[in-house]
């Protein structure tokens, strides 16, 4: 079937064949943004990506990384003005990185208050176990004035999401959500001109081997089942909500 797609969520330069899978993104004309974990990635991705009429490159700093790379938000702020695109960022209190959460929010912040001072950016915003902090830091630095932002594999409870939905945020969601009852709750309460899908690859999977811009077809699929949709009809109205976030 062919319908427009959006990967509003993807690591493509972490994929072994980085430069064929934009131009597959290309090809296929997938809507895809390319989030960086590192800021030092970001020059390779801009330098491949800036004249592709489909794929865009974003400006990451990852929370996860933080804690040995925190050093980078220089690095971060020098290629700032480069692009519209801020990604992947944001705050993960799992577990494994729990130490770190204070520097993760310092660095947050820095983000946060940079962004606040620019307009017109989009930040696609990591928030794992971590969705009330994340949501009282975006109220709190005002960056939602002049810039929007994509709630990426969004984590949160009702209560969140009713707050998040306040604030104007935009949720970008998988197919791997749609294994978890709570995360399909979830995700029926969205309202349907907020939402953009996602695959996050390759950290996610499809067919056991990982998932590529092209697979997002899926989400959709689920998504149009969830809703009572047809596929070409929501496919059409996530499309119309990317020109509507980088309008």
């Amino acid at each position: 079937m062919s319908v427009p797609l959006v990967d509003y969520h993807c690591h493509l330069d972490l994929y072994p064949d980085f430069e064929n899978i934009i131009e597959e993104c290309e090809k296929n004309e997938v809507h895809t943004l390319a989030v960086t974990t590192t800021p030092k990635a970001f020059p390779r991705n801009y330098e491949l990506i800036s004249k592709k009429k489909y794929v865009r490159a974003a400006l990451g700093l990852h929370p996860q990384l933080v804690a040995n790379r925190v050093d980078e938000i220089e690095i971060w702020k020098q290629y700032f003005d480069e692009t519209r695109y801020i990604g992947e960022v944001g705050l993960d209190a799992g577990t494994q990185y729990y130490k770190s959460f204070e520097l993760q929010k310092s660095v947050f912040q820095t983000i946060l208050n940079t962004c606040a001072n620019s307009r017109e950016k989009i930040l696609s915003i990591h928030s794992v176990r971590s969705v009330p902090i994340v949501l009282e830091m975006l109220e709190r630095s005002s960056v939602l004035k002049k810039n929007k932002v994509v709630l990426h594999w969004f984590g949160g409870n009702a209560n969140n999401l009713r707050k998040a939905v306040s604030l104007g945020c935009y949720f970008s969601i998988n197919a791997e959500m749609f294994k978890s009852e709570r995360s399909k709750e979830l995700i029926r309460l969205l309202p349907l001109d907020k939402l953009l899908t996602e695959t996050d690859g390759p950290f996610t999977y499809t067919n056991q081997v990982a998932s590529r811009p092209i697979n997002v077809l899926k989400t959709v699929e689920l998504l149009a089942a969830m809703l009572g949709q047809e596929i070409a009809s929501l496919a059409e109205t996530l499309l119309s909500n990317l020109k509507k976030i980088e309008s």
